[in-house]
């Protein structure tokens, strides 16, 4: 029984021993040279680094977009309410316009009606220079093309001197604001006669 004892206590000793070498072999695996560790944190504070770089140019980027959006954003606001603004101011250049039409087709000139006419006529050019001003320009239309996105067609008339289509007469003057519709015009276009068409 002695021997059995001093064998497994033998037996012992050379499992300690074989696992201490086990255990310094496989500390010596894991400690690396001074160059090699240093290189390997260099190389992950690199990539650190880059991926922070990437969510910074990211977040650059967003707020660039965000800057534009909302610069476009409050520049349609402006042009929004610029335009309900001058819609108001149409019908009064329109009422001025139909008054200087009425005094051109009377043939009384009073000196009271010419000033009340003169009067009337400064207002209309300020007003057009203030429209024009803003931005809204007049569409010429009278011997043009009808085009549904620029015109709104009141009536059509027989007319032999016009092309069936071409714009005969203007009944209300319209604008466009920043090249966008600001009202239509309405307008007469040329039919061709019932006695001109072909069956």
């Amino acid at each position: 029984m002695f021997d059995t004892d001093q064998s497994l206590l033998e037996k012992s000793e050379e499992v300690v021993g074989m696992s201490a070498i086990l255990d310094e072999t496989s500390l010596a695996d894991d400690v690396q040279p001074p160059d090699v560790q240093l290189e390997a944190e260099l190389k992950t504070a690199k990539e650190e680094a880059a991926e922070w770089q990437d969510r910074l140019l990211r977040k650059a980027a967003e707020f660039e977009n965000y800057r534009k959006r909302v610069g476009k954003d409050k520049a349609d606001a402006e042009a929004y309410a610029q335009s309900k603004i001058l819609l108001e101011f149409l019908p009064v250049v329109d009422a001025c316009a139909r008054a200087l039409k009425y005094f051109g087709m009377n043939p009384e000139r009073s000196d009271h009606l010419q000033q009340y006419r003169d009067g009337v006529e400064l207002l209309y050019r300020q007003l057009i220079d203030a429209i024009h001003r803003a931005g809204a320009v007049a569409i010429e239309s009278e011997g043009k093309p009808f085009d549904p996105y620029l015109h709104e067609a009141v009536s059509r008339e027989e007319n032999s001197e016009f092309q069936e289509g071409i714009i005969i007469r203007e009944v209300l003057k319209g604008y466009m604001f920043k090249e966008k519709l600001l009202r239509p015009a309405q307008v007469i276009v040329a039919a061709c006669p019932q006695n001109n068409k072909v069956d």
